[in-house]
């Protein structure tokens, strides 16, 4: 998993006209492929006089769940073309989708390329991304006299402390990056010099 990665936040929309034709873009956060087949048909729903909704959708950062599709323009004058500008951008949960209005004239399989690359492109430009970064989990729990190194080490790493908990031993949930986890969990036994608990949340 790339780390950090990007997601869409906030949705972007924007229109074009290109020789008589309207191709509206509109990019949407989606979590799921169920969430971006209900995008895709609420704006089917929407726009029911349009003569296509083409789309792309990539929904997690490892790129392995995406789709797109050129709902019955030329093969990859569309869907494809919309993909690109998600994938350039590095994005997950994200649908974007391009309707077309035809205008009467025929553009050519490149004339489409451009229009419904240019239409994704500026309603993704409209969008709001947000930073992930990935984190798991980890609580520690250690005695009194051990809380200068516990908390040392925690200052060591970009981490996020969640909760604290108080009793005879200190316990702490702290979310470490997922690429320091290992180095986290080694530090703390160093710095400890093997005393207090560790476990990894899954």
């Amino acid at each position: 998993m790339p780390e950090p990665y990007l997601i869409l936040d906030k949705p972007g929309r924007a229109e074009i006209k290109v020789k008589g034709s309207r191709f509206i873009g509109e990019a949407l956060p989606v979590g799921s492929v169920e969430e971006a087949e209900a995008a895709l048909q609420a704006i089917r729903k929407r726009e029911y006089d349009a003569t296509h909704h083409c789309s792309a959708w990539r929904i997690d950062p490892e790129g392995r769940t995406f789709r797109y599709s050129d709902d019955g323009e030329p093969s990859n004058s569309a869907g494809s073309p919309i993909y690109r500008q998600i994938e350039g951008r590095d994005l997950s949960g994200a649908i974007v989708v391009v309707t077309r209005y035809y205008g009467g004239k025929k553009l050519g399989t490149g004339g489409l390329i451009r229009a419904y690359a240019e239409a994704a492109s500026l309603a993704l430009d409209e969008a709001t991304f947000k930073e992930i970064i990935p984190r798991t989990r980890i609580t520690i729990r250690f005695g009194y006299e051990d809380t200068s190194p516990a908390m040392h080490l925690i200052g060591q790493f970009d981490t996020l402390i969640s909760d604290t908990r108080y009793s005879d031993d200190t316990e702490i949930d702290v979310d470490v990056r997922d690429r320091d986890v290992e180095a986290f969990s080694n530090g703390f036994v160093e710095a400890l010099s093997g005393r207090g608990q560790l476990e990894t949340r899954s």
